[in-house]
């Protein structure tokens, strides 16, 4: 399945010094957004940073939204994951994707212009009603089991 994403570029480097976001692979399920800075930025311990992606989008759908979710390498390796741990850009968001980059090791990171920072991937939404009962049908054998109740605790 394909999905056209109107893509405005805010940045000049993106597309000139900085390749566009795209899939590293055939087989990738979400497009690597770089830090579209000037310069390198440090990110201290325990501390948030917001970078621009230098690009706005338009879903123009309802029924998709983009998720924005850490590297693996970055947040296994050096600590580094997105602030809120994972963002949507919903459908009818038209500023810059901004990515709210947290470092929660005990070192000091430093992101390089036009570094790969996290990954955007495309997803479907469904916009449910909720629908207020006062006892759900049909027991199942979880029943009100939560947090560790299925496995280890």
């Amino acid at each position: 399945m394909s999905l056209k994403v109107e893509t405005k570029i805010l940045n000049p480097m993106l597309g000139k010094d900085f390749p566009l976001p795209e899939y590293a692979t055939e087989g990738s399920a979400g497009i690597d957004i770089r830090a579209c800075i000037d310069e390198p930025l440090t990110v201290k311990p325990g501390e948030t940073k917001i970078i621009g992606s230098g690009m706005a989008i338009n879903i123009g759908d309802p029924s998709v939204t983009a998720i924005m979710v850490p590297r693996s390498g970055l947040g296994i390796k050096h600590g580094i994951v997105l602030g809120n741990l994972c963002a949507v850009i919903d459908s009818d968001y038209r500023g810059e994707v901004g990515v709210g980059v947290w470092n929660r090791s005990s070192k000091e990171f430093t992101i390089k212009p036009g570094e790969k920072i996290c990954q955007m991937l495309f997803v479907p939404v469904i916009q449910a009603e909720l629908v207020v009962v006062d006892e759900f049908e049909g027991a199942t054998a979880r029943g009100e089991g939560g947090f560790g109740s299925t496995g280890r605790h």
